[in-house]
C-alpha cells in the first residue's frame, strides 16, 4: 500500500494553476528535467566576469521573449533558471516520506518554472527569482495535494491535535489523557474520539517501510508464507519419531516384529499373516495387539525420559 503524502503548512505565495500545469507537454517537462543537473554544474562553475556576461545575455533573452514570446527563447530561459527548481524541491522533500521522490518534485516544479517564466513582467522592477521560487513551490504542492487522498481538512485538524498534545506535555510534563485533549481544542470527548477515527487515515504506514524496519535488505514478500513449503522444525520431529519407532520396533521380539512389518510396511491382511506364520486369524490379532501395547509402552518410556 502506498502511503498518502502529507503537503507542508504554507504554500508561501501564489501557486501555480494545476489545470495549466496537467495541460502542459511530458515530453517538454521529461526534457528539460534531464538537463537541469548539468545546467546546476555550469551555472555553479561560472567566474565572476562569467557572471556578468551572463546577466547580459539573460537580459538580452528577456528583452526577446517579451517582444516576441516562443518556445525556443522561453526553454533557454528554463534551463538557466532550473538550478532554483532543484533547490526548491529540495526544500520542499525535507520531511517528506521516503517513497516520495525529489525527481517527481523537480518535475513538477519545472511547470510551475515554465508558468512563472510565461507570466512574468520585467517592467515591474522585480526580482524573477523570488517570484519564480514561490510558483514552483505552489506548483509542487499543488502536485503532491493531488495525490493525497486524506482531505486537507482532516490534515489541518491532525495538526491542530498534534500541537495541543505538544502544547499539554509541555505544560504538565506528562501525556495529556483525552479529556485535557479535548478541553484544550474546545470539543467534547465523543468528538475527539470521532476525530480519532478520522485521523486514522493519515497513519497509513508503507509495507516495506514496515517489513523492512531494522534490516539492511529486505521484501515484503520475504515475510509472506509459503503454503508449499516444507517446513524444517516439521521434518526433523518426523525424522526424530521415525527413528524412535526404530529403535522400539528392534527391541520387540522376533514374531511381534514380523507382524509388524507385514501389516504397516507390506500392507498384508491379518488373514494372509496368519498363512504365513502357519497360526489363525485370531492368534495375528493376538500377537498384533500385543506389539501395539509394547510398542506404545516403549514409545512413551522413551518421551518421558
Amino acid at each position: 500500500m502506498t502511503e498518502p503524502t502529507p503537503v507542508p503548512n504554507d504554500v508561501g505565495g501564489d501557486s501555480a494553476d494545476p489545470e495549466r500545469a496537467r495541460s502542459r507537454s511530458d515530453g517538454d517537462g521529461r526534457a528539460l528535467n534531464s538537463q537541469l543537473t548539468r545546467q546546476a554544474a555550469d551555472t555553479a562553475s561560472g567566474s565572476s566576469d562569467g557572471a556578468a556576461e551572463g546577466d547580459t545575455t539573460i537580459d538580452s533573452l528577456w528583452r526577446q521573449f517579451v517582444n516576441c514570446p516562443n518556445q525556443r527563447i522561453r526553454d533557454r530561459l528554463v534551463l538557466h533558471y532550473a538550478p532554483l527548481v532543484k533547490y526548491v524541491a529540495g526544500r520542499v522533500g525535507t520531511g517528506l516520506p521516503n517513497h516520495v521522490d525529489v525527481a517527481d518534485l523537480i518535475q513538477s516544479g519545472i511547470f510551475g518554472l515554465v508558468d512563472a517564466i510565461e507570466k512574468f513582467d520585467p517592467d515591474r522592477g522585480l526580482r524573477f527569482e523570488t517570484y519564480a521560487m514561490q510558483r514552483i513551490r505552489g506548483a509542487i504542492l499543488d502536485d503532491l495535494r493531488a495525490q493525497d487522498w486524506v482531505p486537507r481538512v482532516v490534515r489541518s485538524r491532525a495538526r491542530e491535535v498534534e500541537r495541543a498534545f505538544d502544547r499539554l506535555g509541555a505544560r504538565l510534563h506528562r501525556t495529556p489523557t483525552d479529556a485535557e485533549v479535548a478541553a484544550e481544542l474546545g470539543i467534547t470527548l465523543q468528538e475527539l474520539r470521532d476525530l480519532y477515527g478520522q485521523l486514522r487515515l493519515t497513519s497509513v504506514v508503507a509495507l516495506d517501510d514496515l517489513v523492512g524496519a531494522g534490516r539492511e535488505t529486505g521484501s515484503p514478500v520475504d515475510a509472506l508464507p509459503d503454503a508449499d513449503a516444507v517446513d524444517p522444525a516439521a521434518v526433523l520431529e518426523d525424522r526424530d519419531n521415525r527413528r524412535q519407532l526404530a529403535e522400539a520396533i528392534a527391541q520387540l521380539n522376533e514374531r511381534d516384529r514380523i507382524v509388524v512389518s507385514l501389516y504397516y510396511f507390506e500392507s498384508l491382511t491379518l488373514a494372509e499373516i496368519g498363512k504365513v506364520l502357519g497360526v489363525t486369524e485370531s492368534r495375528v490379532s493376538q500377537l498384533h495387539t500385543r506389539a501395539v501395547l509394547r510398542l506404545r509402552a516403549k514409545l512413551g518410556e522413551q518421551a518421558n525420559a
